[in-house]
């Protein structure tokens, strides 16, 4: 059963009635980012029942031995852990010596949680009867600056409502934290020092293995209806934890509140010994400017955020609410300041999966940040996977591979493999595609060539090396052919030409090629350093054309589709239609032999392909193929959905694009997948962007100019979108019966409607 208790709203994520059994959910559903860290929506007050707890700072990370049965060469020998932090939230709260504890009360009344997405704070109100008969109303408010970004603030609210009483808050820092998420249970921290003054605490730790010094820090102020009272506390302190307990008589009706200032200093950003003098300073800062001042900071910060990146949606609240979720999870998590992050797969809401980078970002994230943020930020994204090019090559060359050859890890942090499946670590090497698309569809999108220039063609050059190596030349066939792999689609492991794999691998060594020569012919002096730098010969390139002309696509005569692999026809080909609902999703249900024997998709696979070089394909084409495979596609993975979105409103099948937009868009908040409670989909956010912007907006580049050919649902009235294009903004309004485009910018833009070209001049509505 999906999930149905969050309530629809078209700037809030709400949910209204103390639930239990919803606690894990909602503290992935709820959780709060500001790029530098973040934080599952944990309690501030202590919490007896099933919870998930994390606290999670950007680029921190453990080395996870990996743990396997039986180990082989080439096996990564960690997996990189998305580590816990010390925790700055807690805040204890005693009413005449009961702890509140929502677990434990004798009743929980007008519970309300609401995430506000359009001013970036996270709030908690409630009425609790403790065991002592005392009941309190409950007020909570707390964000992640974004202006300060290793400051979090906390204003935590309590009065009594039947009865005086003696209620005691206790702010406290715990680095003797766990992770969900362990292979042999380590010790991910070693708690360094533990310090206090003048209502302020400090906690230095560091991280086992990679040596990542933090400090955890907090200070508090407590107030009486509204005003300021000095309090000393009781302070308690041992080697992992430090609290202030701030005790006050509290009259019936009077309001007792305590604002708490915490966060993290980091030694990415700062000398290990400055650590705290740097906590101090981002405490001065808080101090002198005040909650209310940082929250209205706040909410600027987020007008600036939304002021580019909004979709509106007129006339559907829960798909409004949908996008809107997305984008604001896409900026939580990632902001484009620091050339070291990249986007996690869960972002700061859960553990799940290890790493900080996947292909996700190449294929799904790039084109989101690109249109929605200066272009300086999607070539961050680019640089980052050049600064990794020398791990790259180490790690292809652990396989075997020679010459520079570059192999990109599924799974990293550093630029090293890190994720210890060996099916997907060895085998889904089509990622490496991925990384040479994202730098075609840069210069596509951009027209910035520089980057290709200065850093991308050797990128692209290690990664046709790769490719040119990994084919096998089959007498049999008479062709190339590229064995065991494992495609997008994870359910098919270990077969023999995916078709997407193999096409991919085609096109990047002629894209490849295509910029040798253009840069030997326009930049001659940049093309002998890349050249003499790389080693590359004119023998080498015979070679891979070679192979680029003669790589072997299995095709189905009968079927006119490309086979997704070698042996799919193979299968016992039963559409999903015919599953019963009680099998799904079948990688909870069934067996991982059954699965891959099965003809069923866990993700577009050949259909992936036709989304990335869908100017390579006839429409007819598409079609034939979309119809051929989605009856096989189960959609368990959250990269699914979109492209399947993008595709079939290219196709003019409305109803299904529309379908599957709702299901990519509220995949967390309708909980599709039933495994919410471990984190939210970050990356594939950025497809249900892609599916309003590409998919009903048709926004493509087309012979270097921007296109559109809108389309809209039958169930919206109206929807809206911003992109910057080449420094333009322009907004793109689609009704019922027509769009509109307005541009900001000081000179006219050409646009591509309906394959019309139309002039956009500067600050004029235009109606097609």
């Amino acid at each position: 059963m999906n999930q149905d208790y969050i309530k629809p709203d078209s700037w809030s994520i709400i949910e209204e009635g103390f639930e239990a059994g919803c606690i894990k959910s909602s503290e992935s559903l709820f959780s709060i980012g500001n790029g530098a860290m973040g934080q599952r929506a944990n309690f501030e007050e202590q919490y007896s029942g099933a919870s998930f707890q994390g606290s999670y700072i950007a680029g921190v990370y453990y080395p996870d031995k990996t743990r396997v049965g039986w180990w082989k060469n080439g096996y990564p020998e960690y997996f990189a852990k998305v580590l816990n932090a010390p925790n700055w939230i807690g805040i204890n709260v005693s009413i005449n010596g009961e702890q509140l504890d929502l677990f434990t009360c004798k009743s929980v009344e007008n519970f309300k949680r609401e995430l506000n997405m359009q001013e970036g704070w996270l709030s908690r109100s409630f009425l609790a009867t403790l065991k002592n008969n005392i009941k309190i109303e409950v007020g909570v408010k707390r964000f992640l600056s974004l202006d300060i970004d290793e400051l979090g603030a906390i204003e935590y609210q309590v009065t009594p409502i039947n009865s005086d009483a003696n209620i005691v808050f206790q702010p406290y820092l715990d680095s003797g934290i766990t992770n969900e998420d362990t292979n042999w249970d380590d010790k991910f921290w070693d708690t360094l020092n533990v310090s206090h003054e003048n209502h302020q605490a400090f906690i230095q730790a560091k991280t086992m293995k990679t040596d990542f010094h933090t400090c955890t820090f907090m200070e508090s102020k407590v107030f009486i209806n509204g005003k300021s009272v000095l309090i000393e506390p009781n302070i308690k302190a041992d080697s992992t934890y430090a609290s202030f307990s701030y005790a006050y008589s509290v009259k019936k009706g009077n309001t007792y509140t305590i604002q708490k200032f915490g966060g993290y200093t980091v030694d990415r950003n700062h000398d290990k010994s400055q650590l705290i003098s740097a906590a101090k300073h981002v405490l001065k800062t808080a101090s002198k400017k005040g909650f209310n001042q940082l929250l209205d900071d706040q909410k600027q910060a987020w007008y600036n955020i939304w002021e580019m990146a909004d979709i509106t949606i007129k006339g559907d609240v829960k798909a409004q609410q949908g996008i809107r979720f997305n984008i604001f999870q896409l900026n939580q998590t990632y902001l484009g300041k620091d050339s070291r992050l990249n986007i996690g797969p869960k972002g700061f809401t859960g553990e799940k999966y290890g790493g900080s980078t996947y292909w996700d970002t190449e294929a799904y994230c790039i084109p989101f940040y690109m249109a929605t943020k200066d272009q300086k930020v999607a070539r961050t994204l680019l640089e980052y996977r050049y600064n990794h090019l020398e791990k790259a090559i180490e790690n292809a060359q652990k396989l075997g591979f020679k010459n520079g050859a570059a192999l990109y890890p599924m799974v990293t942090m550093n630029g090293e493999e890190c994720h210890n499946e060996w099916e997907i670590t060895f085998e889904e090497i089509h990622r490496n595609g991925a990384i040479a698309f994202a730098i075609y569809n840069y210069h596509r999108y951009t027209g910035d060539y520089s980057y290709i220039l200065e850093k991308g063609l050797e990128v692209l050059i290690g990664i046709s090396r790769f490719w040119q190596q990994r084919s096998t030349f089959s007498t049999n066939k008479n062709k190339y052919v590229i064995l065991g792999v494992t495609g997008p689609n994870e359910y098919e492991n270990n077969v023999n030409n995916n078709w997407y794999t193999n096409y991919l691998a085609q096109w990047c060594i002629n894209y490849t090629i295509e910029n040798i020569n253009k840069i030997l012919v326009d930049f001659p002096e940049d093309y002998i350093k890349v050249i003499n730098k790389v080693k590359l010969s004119d023998t080498e390139l015979t070679i891979w054309k070679d192979v680029a002309d003669n790589i072997y696509f299995p095709y189905s005569e009968n079927d006119e589709v490309y086979l997704q692999q070698d042996g799919f026809l193979d299968k016992a080909l039963i559409s999903v239609s015919n599953l019963p609902k009680n099998q799904r999703p079948i990688n909870q249900k069934w067996s991982w032999d059954r699965i891959l024997r099965s003809p069923y998709i866990k993700q577009a696979d050949v259909l992936q392909g036709f989304y990335f070089f869908e100017d390579n394909f006839s429409t007819e084409a598409l079609e034939k193929h979309f119809d051929f495979y989605e009856p096989f596609t189960v959609h368990e993975s959250s990269l699914s959905p979109c492209v399947h979105s993008i595709q079939a409103a290219k196709l003019g099948r409305m109803d299904q694009a529309y379908q599957f937009y709702l299901q990519t868009s509220r995949l967390d908040l309708d909980d599709y997948n039933h495994e919410v409670h471990e984190g939210l989909h970050i990356t594939s956010m950025a497809g249900t962007w892609m599916s309003i912007v590409e998919g009903f907006g048709g926004m493509r580049i087309k012979d270097n100019t921007l296109s559109f050919t809108p389309k809209i649902p039958k169930e919206w009235e109206a929807y809206s979108f911003k992109v910057n294009f080449r420094n333009k903004i322009l907004k793109v309004n689609v009704s019922q019966n027509e769009t509109n485009f307005e541009l900001e910018s000081e000179t006219a833009l050409q646009l591509l409607v309906n394959d019309e070209l139309v002039s956009i001049e500067p600050n004029n509505l235009v109606t097609i």
